[in-house]
């Protein structure tokens, strides 16, 4: 039991790593043992994560600002971390954005492509680089982080949930093209308070998790740690091609 959840050893690359969940899972994965790469738009706020990571765990932090939209620097941060550590075991897949807009006729074709590049240009690019080298490298395993959106979109949010929808697409074909030795899932969060739920209208979440919700409210961040691990590590050996629905409801 004590050796399901260990990562000892690994190298984990998280994107979107300096907040909310992404940072919750770096922290994770250090406690676990694992060497981390830090991924996110910001290189102040990678730094500041690796320089957290170093007050918890005896573990190496990289920090490397990227931009997740862009093919060519996503091409580059692959290559970058390979430098550093000789290796990826596991990548997560976590930075993400959905700007808001009035309606979905001012929808401009810019917030469109960004949207889209972000949330899955990016990751199929990384993921298409790193899990051909995790299939050279004798295995490794790949977490996507979906969204609620992706099977459940609200009118605010429809490019945001096209866009997890096609991440979900691509965990399942990837475990397909990266099988046997490497293992690809997905994680699909609801409603989580993070810094981001601070924009929200508080009121009418609480209003709306009381009476739609199983769980009746929003998830802490660090609750996102558990499902991180049992995906990244050898306690989920025999699952590949899955999406966790991880939002206090079910599915």
């Amino acid at each position: 039991m004590e050796t399901l959840f260990d990562l000892t050893g690994k190298v984990a690359l998280v994107t979107g790593g300096s907040r909310g969940l992404g940072r919750e899972m770096v922290h994770a994965f250090a406690r676990a043992g694992a060497h981390v790469a830090i991924a996110s738009r910001k290189a102040e706020a990678c730094e500041a994560v690796a320089d957290e990571v170093a007050q918890i765990a005896d573990v190496e932090a990289f920090a490397r600002p990227c931009h997740m939209g862009s093919w060519d620097a996503v091409g580059q941060l692959a290559a970058d971390t390979w430098d550093r550590f000789g290796r990826i075991d596991i990548l997560v897949n976590n930075a993400g954005m959905a700007p808001l807009y009035p309606s979905l006729g001012e929808v401009t074709e810019a917030l469109w492509d960004k949207v889209l590049d972000v949330n899955l240009k990016g990751p199929f690019r990384l993921s298409a680089l790193v899990g051909e080298r995790m299939v050279a490298d004798g295995g490794g395993v790949i977490v996507n982080v979906s969204s609620l959106a992706a099977s459940r979109p609200s009118p605010g949010e429809v490019p945001y949930g096209a866009a997890k929808a096609g991440l979900e697409s691509l965990t399942f074909a990837m475990s397909k093209a990266f099988g046997p030795t490497v293992r690809v899932n997905c994680v699909a969060p609801g409603p989580f308070l993070t810094d981001i739920s601070k924009a929200w209208d508080m009121e009418a979440f609480e209003k709306s998790v009381k009476t739609g919700a199983a769980l009746q409210r929003g998830g802490r961040p660090d609750e996102i740690i558990g499902t991180a691990l049992y995906l990244a590590s050898d306690a989920s050996s025999f699952l590949t091609g899955a999406v966790i629905p991880l939002d206090g409801n079910g599915r």
